[in-house]
Order: C-alpha cells, then sequence, then structure tokens
C-alpha cells in the first residue's frame, strides 16, 4: 500500500485567505495519495463552510479552541499516514511543491523539510521592503526551517513535534527540534508568504516573535535560539553601500518590537496573538 501524504492546515479566522490556498492544493485534492485537513480553531467566520466548498474530499474539522497546537493535535488524532505537511492558512503552497517537499524527505537521515521563501512584497511601502531586504539575507533566515508557514515530517520528525507544549513562537521551536542533518530546505518546493502591507502590521509581526522567542528559552528541552548579530549585520551592510541605510532601519524596527514585546513578556503573557491582518486583504 503507497503512502498518503497528509496536508494539515490550522484556519483560525482564514475566510479571507483559505479558498486561496485551497485552490491552488485543488490538484492534490483529486488523488488517492493526498488527504487534507483543515481544522477551523475557534473561528467566528465562515472558514470552515468556505473550505467545506472547496471540495468534497477536503476533510474540515471545528473545534472551540483558537490554538494551533491545538489545531494540530485534533488533526493528527484522525490520521495515521505519513509523511504530513503542516501549512498555515495565509501562505501560498501548490501540490508540485507538497511532492518536493515529500520527495525531500527520503533523503537518509532527514526528518524535516521546508520550501524555499518566495517574499511578496508588491505595493508594500518602502520600510517594509527595506526592513525583509535585510532579513533575507540573514543567514539563518536562509537556511532555518522557521518563516515559512510549511514544514514537512515523516513519523519520527512528527514525533518530536507531538512533545511540543503550545508555544508562541511554533514554527521556531519546531526548526530547533532538529539538527542540521535531519533539516533540508527543498530544491523545487516555494511558497509565498504575503507581507505585512503597513509597518504597524510589520512591528505587530516582529512583536510577536520577540515574545515567543522570550518563552522558548524557559523550555529546557530546546536548544538556545540563535539570535542575530551585529556582525551579522555588519557583514549585510559592508557587503553593499544601499544597505547601509536599510541595516540602520531593520535595527530601530527589532527595538521597537522588543519594547513592545516587554509588556507581553512582564506579565507572561504568551497567548495574545499580535495577528497581521493586512497581508490577509
Amino acid at each position: 500500500m503507497l503512502a498518503m501524504t497528509t496536508v494539515v492546515i490550522p484556519a483560525h479566522n482564514e475566510s479571507q485567505v483559505i479558498r486561496r490556498l485551497l485552490g491552488q492544493l485543488a490538484p492534490a485534492t483529486n488523488s488517492a495519495d493526498f488527504d487534507i485537513i483543515v481544522v477551523a480553531n475557534g473561528c467566528k467566520d465562515n472558514t470552515a463552510a468556505l473550505a467545506a466548498a472547496c471540495g468534497s474530499s477536503i476533510r474540515v474539522l471545528s473545534i472551540p479552541t483558537a490554538s494551533k497546537h491545538a489545531a494540530i493535535t485534533a488533526a493528527d488524532a484522525v490520521t495515521a499516514d505519513f509523511p504530513r505537511v503542516y501549512v498555515d492558512a495565509d501562505v501560498e503552497l501548490t501540490a508540485a511543491d507538497v511532492d518536493a517537499l515529500v520527495s525531500a524527505l527520503s533523503q537518509p537521515g532527514v526528518l524535516a523539510a521546508a520550501p524555499e521563501r518566495v517574499l511578496d512584497l508588491t505595493g508594500r511601502p518602502w520600510p517594509v521592503r527595506w526592513y525583509y531586504d535585510v532579513w533575507n539575507r540573514l543567514p539563518e533566515a536562509r537556511c532555518a526551517l522557521w518563516g515559512r508557514g510549511v514544514i514537512a515530517v515523516n513519523d519520527a520528525g512528527q514525533s518530536r513535534i507531538a512533545e511540543l507544549p503550545p508555544l508562541l513562537g511554533d514554527d521556531l521551536a519546531v526548526s530547533l527540534l532538529f539538527a542540521p542533518p535531519e533539516q533540508v530546505i527543498a530544491a523545487g518546493a516555494r511558497v509565498r508568504i504575503h507581507t505585512p502591507r503597513t509597518v504597524g502590521d510589520l512591528l505587530r509581526r516582529k512583536a510577536r516573535s520577540a515574545t515567543g522567542i522570550d518563552q522558548l528559552r524557559y523550555n529546557e528541552k530546546l536548544p538556545s535560539v540563535r539570535r542575530t548579530t551585529l556582525a551579522d549585520l555588519a557583514a549585510i551592510a559592508g557587503a553593499e553601500r544601499r544597505m547601509i541605510p536599510r541595516v540602520a532601519l531593520f535595527l530601530a524596527i527589532g527595538m521597537l518590537a522588543r519594547l513592545t514585546a516587554r509588556r507581553y513578556v512582564a506579565r507572561a503573557d504568551y497567548s495574545t496573538w499580535l495577528r497581521d491582518e493586512s497581508s490577509r486583504g
């Protein structure tokens, strides 16, 4: 019996984008080798109905709790098939990209795979474009699994993910679970990431990231998080003169985001999502 690929999509109030993703995965829904599960978690909109309308072969689960962790747990409880691909509802991924991820998992010793990242910066204001011009050149951003909204795992990889508690920075935590030889960025797989359309939404997204990093410091099972260093930024600024003001902006936004994160960290608030709504427009 051939292995079936299970695609799990946690979706919390994603009515604006769920059809965009499922429309690109549509060829997979007609294949006996794919099982697509959308978990509408704590939704107050019609995410579940829109997902169900995308095809009778798409399984839609609804749970009352607004939690990505709870959504993944609910999906894992109703499937035993591997490999498994976890996909954020607000990204764009095709069936061909899923196939490329599955192929990458066949490499010896590889437990987790992620796609190459394509940042959609169309129509974004210059501070957002400058910020990501620097961010996309950081060593960790180029090679780590986090910040892509997609991760594919085999059964051994999923068993590690299942041991994680609910975390704000879940994608970073998952990335830290795997040593470099156990993870790969899959050639031929692409994910389109929709960046914030406003500077305010960029700050919210980065404040959430900073808050999540602080929470991970208290998890003894995870290795320490490698932070961006001044040496990293100096190397980027030194490579091209035009990058100098961009690096300065990157530092300023990072400082403002950490100041915002301090308010949440001070009261141990690791559940407020600080969601960027502009990229879902």
